[in-house]
């Protein structure tokens, strides 16, 4: 063991010069961070892209709301179910840019009860479900529930606000 006090140790060590390392050459990192942009840029609309919702539901209330959505899918009245949604949280029900004007939507609270006074009937079930055809719920096993229509004004992407007051 050295003989030397710790506080010189400790001086002797932090005096030391730092080493040469060897830096890569200026155009060479002017060159990296200018490659770096476009694909900073590429990687940033991509993400975008990903990420857009084309027709979401907002539930403003205190409740949790289960949702379901009717609209037209190649010229024929479809309806989709469950989405679950927290209370004031979002969720994206169609993926893709709307087609369709109108959008109709279904929404009941944890026991099963609408929340909405919709106009238009259509099918419903009560676990997940992916329905064809409006008509004849009941014959078909099917639940009819009366929809809100839901105005898009043709526009590609829409949001739908629960504000727990009928619309």
């Amino acid at each position: 063991m050295s003989s030397r006090p710790r506080s010189s140790i400790l001086a002797a060590t932090l005096a030391r010069k730092p080493r040469n390392r060897a830096l890569p050459p200026r155009g060479l990192i002017g060159r990296i961070q200018l490659a770096a942009i476009p694909v900073a840029a590429l990687l940033t609309i991509l993400s975008i892209g990903h990420a857009r919702a084309e027709f979401t539901v907002c539930n403003q209330t205190l409740d949790v709301v289960n949702l379901a959505v009717g609209q037209k899918v190649d010229n024929a009245d479809q309806t989709d179910g469950w989405w679950t949604i927290g209370a004031n949280q979002c969720v994206n029900v169609i993926r893709e840019e709307l087609t369709n004007r109108y959008i109709y939507i279904y929404a009941t609270d944890v026991f099963g009860h609408a929340i909405l006074n919709g106009s238009t009937e259509m099918c419903i079930d009560r676990r997940r479900f992916s329905i064809r055809g409006i008509d004849e719920c009941w014959q078909r096993g099917h639940i009819a529930a009366r929809f809100v229509e839901v105005d898009t004004l043709e526009q590609v992407r829409w949001t739908f606000f629960l504000t727990g007051n009928s619309p």
